[in-house]
């Protein structure tokens, strides 16, 4: 295989982090884009291999972005304000880098005649679903209920709506993400129920019966790989639902699931909603056409946090460094 020179924006990032380990087994060439904004200790184990280079830059910066894009191939691109809380925290950052500088960025990558472009999106783009009996495939109507969704749909739809461009422009729509990755996080529901009743804290749970699809940050990052490697009319101009139909879970399943791994789990149910999005996704697509397949349940990222917690390999699982706000 030729090696290809691969652009990871948000490299130091939750999934970032994980996915260039994946490239990296994968004999790609990976050059790491982050500007550091939490730390680049998630980078450190690919220090001095020989198919690794950091840049840290910003995309609110254009030299760096244009800097960052020589000689690359492939731009895979996750650098975002990510998730609900920050976007509300930063609107203004928000819409500057998730929108302003996403189109920027690919209006560089034209100019560098950027092979691959594959954008990391989000199922929370479907918000609310009318029918709780319905899954939600690529063609449902997307519904955004928050700025962090509204930037990504935007994002999604000028991708989509590009003309004669000879990008390969691939939208991934990930699931609910959790698991053990380099750059650790704990303000995401697996992650931090489990983390939360390993340490024997009662839970307080809202929107028991919200459901949510799930996969673990292994998998996200391995969805990235498969459509950099898959041919080009298969994921050209393409969205597709990253996880797998199964997967989908209520809160009040999840509270099951725990509590087999952990019998000591306390948990009161609120019936105040404090998050409105409600949505099962069907996954079946990236399945069929690109042969994904989830190495990892929820119940296995379960077990994998509650081991990290319990043993104790973390000091301070409760610290504000495994957030993102």
């Amino acid at each position: 295989m030729i090696r290809k020179n691969v652009l990871v924006t948000g490299a130091a990032g939750y999934i970032g982090s994980e996915l260039v380990k994946n490239l990296l087994w994968g004999g790609f060439r990976v050059v790491a884009f982050d500007n550091l904004s939490f730390g680049g200790e998630s980078l450190l184990a690919f220090w001095g291999h020989p198919n690794f280079r950091f840049i840290k830059g910003d995309l609110l910066n254009e030299e760096d972005v244009k800097g960052a894009l020589k000689g690359i191939n492939y731009v895979c691109h996750l650098a975002a304000i990510v998730g609900e809380p920050p976007c509300n925290k930063y609107p203004d950052l928000a819409l500057k880098v998730n929108w302003e500088a996403s189109v920027r960025l690919y209006e560089r990558c034209e100019e560098a005649k950027i092979e691959r472009f594959v954008f990391a999106s989000t199922c929370s783009n479907y918000g609310k679903m009318a029918d709780v009996n319905y899954f939600l495939d690529e063609n449902a109507e997307l519904n955004p209920i928050s700025l962090y969704a509204e930037t990504k749909v935007n994002f999604e739809k000028y991708l989509l709506n590009i003309k004669n461009s000879t990008i390969v422009r691939t939208i991934l729509r990930f699931s609910t993400v959790y698991g053990i990755s380099p750059r650790l996080r704990f303000d995401l529901t697996v992650n931090e129920f489990t983390r939360d009743a390993a340490l024997n804290k009662p839970l307080l749970i809202y929107g028991e019966n919200f459901w949510r699809p799930y996969c673990h940050v292994s998998d996200l990052a391995n969805s990235v790989k498969i459509a950099l490697l898959a041919d080009s009319e298969k994921v050209a101009n393409q969205a597709f639902n990253v996880g797998d139909t199964a997967e989908n879970y209520t809160k009040k399943m999840l509270m099951t699931e725990i509590s087999k791994e952990l019998p000591s789990l306390k948990v009161n149910y609120h019936s105040v909603v404090n998050d409105p999005r409600d949505y099962r996704v069907n996954a079946d697509k990236i399945k069929n056409i690109l042969g994904f397949k989830i190495s990892k349940t929820v119940p296995d990222g379960i077990r994998e946090i509650a081991s990290v917690v319990g043993n104790k390999l973390i000091s301070d699982p409760l610290n504000t460094k495994y957030r993102n706000v």
